[in-house]
């Protein structure tokens, strides 16, 4: 073994608090030999893109670049279920496929690529972008980088399964995390600092940084060492959508939740009216924009480790607590807009609100994703995992076009009012769902 291996292992061995590197419980020999070279290819691969998720948020940054071109307010309606959607909806189709593959990084580093030319894309319109033609490419923009997420995002844990062993996976996405968590308030800091200046330019830069961060990405993907492995048990995605439709109609707890789950859209949908309602009453400098970072970003790292130990005992009623929240917060930042002038033209009510539902929105997140894994037993959770969220990408997508049509009559405070009522009915379909923690599960 080389310098260089020998301390690569001694730092991995540090890192992740193991004696022994060599110990791996559920991955080859192979493997587990390039453990410690590929556990900093993983991160460094992670930091990149939850990087450049941040930088190209389409609940704050995206909201603010169609605010800032001038693109109509419907359209803004249309971003997240566009970014969610799209990653969504062909997870049946690419695993299927991926299984099929004997070495799946590079369907992987396929997906970085589309990500970072889909951000170059969003960086030129924020330089060049007017009106609603610009806001209608954003919208194309975003699509591209969509997909290549959903690519990405399956083929990503696929191969943290083959290269990484089990008890050191969380060490990693704990690392990537907090050191991109870190990043992202040091930018809205930097923002700040630079005052009271037009944004588009500083948008482009963040943009330009985000598709820089997935070719980091992709890079790091594609020096990962991985083994061939099996190409036996890939699944047809119709066969699959016909198994989680009879799961449905079998199972009256599992399309309970999955209807208080598409309820539960309102949170997510909410947080880029209130970043527009923000931009329109704040105006678009970068101070403002930076705020509004350095809040959500501080209000995500304070909530998910108290959110997890509550879903814990019981992730219905973290559910059902979360959209009571986002309700509350919906119509706080509504009510905004009837603040005296002095106060509704500062940036700092409606960042307390985008903190506060970025808190409830963090709940129902990791509500929703312990309930179903919960709900489920070893042989049909990947299953009920794969249908849940292709069902949840189409009817984001239906909301978001509905909620886009009122947006033109309504505007961002009456569609706030509108996703309030929605939250609340999302708190009582959660409230009546089984609890699920109590019982034995393979």
């Amino acid at each position: 073994m080389s310098v260089k291996e020998t301390s690569l292992t001694r730092l991995f061995e540090r890192v992740t608090g193991d004696e022994d590197s060599r110990m791996c419980r559920d991955i080859s020999d192979e493997a587990c030999q390039e453990q410690p070279g590929n556990f900093f290819r993983h991160l460094v691969a992670a930091l990149g893109n939850k990087l450049a998720d941040e930088l190209s948020n389409a609940r704050l940054i995206l909201p603010w670049l169609m605010g800032a071109i001038g693109a109509p307010v419907w359209m803004v309606g249309l971003l997240v279920p566009i970014r969610e959607a799209g990653a969504l909806l062909p997870q049946l189709l690419i695993a299927g496929y991926i299984r099929l593959l004997p070495i799946r990084k590079w369907v992987w580093v396929a997906g970085g690529v589309v990500q970072a030319i889909g951000a170059l894309c969003l960086t030129l319109l924020a330089l060049f972008g007017q009106g609603g033609w610009g806001g209608a490419l954003v919208l194309i923009a975003l699509t591209g980088l969509s997909l290549g997420r959903g690519l990405s995002s399956v083929a990503t844990k696929d191969v943290l399964g083959k290269t990484i062993a089990k008890q050191r996976r969380g060490t990693l996405m704990g690392w990537s995390a907090s050191v991109a968590g870190a990043l992202t308030l040091l930018v809205g800091a930097i923002l700040i600092l630079l005052g009271n200046q037009p944004g588009t330019l500083a948008l482009a830069i963040l943009l330009f940084a985000a598709a820089l961060g997935w070719g980091l990405n992709a890079l790091c993907a594609a020096l990962i060492h991985e083994a061939p492995g099996a190409t036996e048990g890939g699944a047809n995605a119709w066969d699959s959508v016909k198994q989680g439709i009879a799961l449905m109609r079998r199972d009256r707890r599992f399309l309970h939740f999955n209807l208080s789950r598409a309820l539960l859209l309102s949170s997510a949908l909410a947080l880029p009216y209130l970043a527009l309602l923000g931009q329109q009453n704040s105006g678009t400098d970068l101070a403002s924009l930076g705020i509004l970072i350095l809040t959500s970003g501080g209000a995500g790292m304070i909530a998910g480790p108290i959110w997890g130990r509550l879903a814990d005992r019981s992730s219905r009623r973290v559910m059902r607590d979360s959209a009571i929240g986002a309700a509350a917060c919906c119509l706080a930042g509504a009510a905004c807009v009837w603040l005296p002038e002095s106060v509704r033209t500062s940036v700092w009510p409606y960042a307390v609100v985008y903190g506060l539902l970025m808190i409830a929105h963090a709940g129902i997140r990791l509500g929703r994703k312990t309930y179903v894994v919960d709900l489920a037993d070893s042989d049909t959770r990947a299953l009920y995992v794969a249908f849940s969220n292709t069902f949840t990408g189409i009817l984001m997508l239906v909301v978001g076009l509905l909620l886009g049509a009122f947006a033109h009559w309504l505007g961002s405070a009456g569609l706030l009012l509108v996703l309030a009522a929605l939250a609340i009915a999302a708190a009582l379909s959660s409230h009546a769902l089984a609890e699920v923690e109590s019982e034995p599960r393979s």
